[in-house]
């Protein structure tokens, strides 16, 4: 598959590294243009270009870019497809929107809103970049790590999914994007090592 990620930051370096492990064609880009990414280029094998660029090669892309910057995310260039929303809202990072802030959107509702003919499911947002990359295991191995999703499209999830298992991970479906809310920041399952019993608990307690 044709993996296109925008944001070249700790964990779209981290999702390049294990997709391209797993056989996947990777583009990855940053604001800063393709000629910034020579050494994760050599170091892992990926492609680099621009967002656009990166937007239009993948048959499934990640967004992994700090919040503030989510009206910069192409639009045209994503168009039916499957979008991996990564990112989570900081305040003090992102400065203040209101609509989360009410608690009216969930981050990856205020991303749908933004690619409204596209596939969001929120992933990824979950785990720390370096756990990518090391706590992946073969599927039916014990205490296989487990991480949460949330979408509204039920095929979309499944690619997801299979994606993760490949990646070495179990995957708990939360339900609907605005479910997203159980495993953003300061909730039970953010970034803790869980099984799938684990984590359908943490969800179901935040």
């Amino acid at each position: 598959m044709k993996i296109g990620i925008i944001g070249a930051g700790f964990i779209g370096r981290a999702v390049a590294a294990v997709a391209m492990k797993a056989g996947h064609d990777v583009m990855i880009s940053n604001s800063r243009g393709p000629e910034t990414l020579f050494s994760l280029v050599g170091s892992t094998g990926c492609k680099a270009g621009t967002t656009a660029e990166a937007a239009a090669f993948g048959d499934f892309v990640v967004i992994a870019i700090p919040l503030k910057a989510y009206q910069t995310i192409p639009i045209a260039e994503l168009k039916g497809k499957i979008v991996v929303d990564a990112n989570n809202y900081y305040a003090a990072r992102d400065g203040q929107l209101e609509d989360l802030d009410r608690g009216e959107l969930t981050s990856s509702e205020l991303i749908a809103r933004h690619l409204p003919e596209s596939q969001i499911v929120k992933a990824f947002n979950a785990i720390a970049a370096a756990d990518i990359e090391k706590d992946g295991r073969p599927a039916g191995a014990a205490k296989r790590r487990a991480l949460p999703i949330a979408g509204e499209n039920a095929a979309a999830k499944e690619i997801v999914t299979e994606l993760f298992d490949q990646f070495g991970f179990d995957v708990v479906d939360a339900g609907p994007l605005a479910e997203g809310r159980r495993f953003q920041p300061d909730t039970p399952g953010y970034c803790i090592p869980l099984d799938r019993a684990g984590m359908q608990a943490a969800l179901a307690a935040a």
